[in-house]
């Protein structure tokens, strides 16, 4: 039976303490996972602190997902991964949870903060990843910041 997991906060950083909490995982599991997941580097500041940012917690229940849920090994897991980013599909990466990806199944209870724009859908969302298929690196690059600069608004 799957864990329901919690709502993830609209907050630009978190510790790996809460990521923990947020993805279901012991802290030494998130940091074994960064050695074997290349797509998983979190910040390190001082004294190695980790900081995730969202989509790197997005992408720790993806993989929690593959490994526990549907029962992947580890390099098993990895060619999945390595399978959607490679073949364009990064927006998949999130895509395979549904809404566990915010952990919520409905809005928040309590009117807790999170990452849900209600003014978007999630096919608006995906399209941007669905057209940098094919784009130069410097299209790419414009393209990425364009949506950097609407998700810290």
């Amino acid at each position: 039976m799957e864990k329901l997991l919690p709502a993830i906060p609209a907050k630009r950083y978190f510790t790996i303490g809460e990521v923990s909490e947020l993805c279901g995982v012991k802290p030494y599991v998130l940091r074994y996972w960064e050695q074997e997941f290349t797509q998983l580097k979190p910040m390190k500041r001082r004294g190695n602190r980790r900081y995730y940012q969202h989509h790197e917690v997005l992408l720790i229940r993806r993989i929690r997902d593959l490994l526990y849920d549907q029962g992947f090994t580890i390099s098993g897991a990895r060619n999945q991964l390595g399978e959607l980013v490679g073949a364009g599909r990064a927006g998949m990466l999130v895509d395979g949870l549904g809404d566990e990806a915010t952990g919520s199944e409905a809005s928040p209870a309590s009117g807790d903060a999170t990452f849900d724009d209600p003014g978007l859908s999630d096919d608006e969302l995906l399209i941007p990843v669905a057209n940098m298929e094919g784009l130069a690196p410097a299209q790419l690059r414009a393209e990425l910041l364009s949506i950097r600069a609407l998700l810290s608004v």
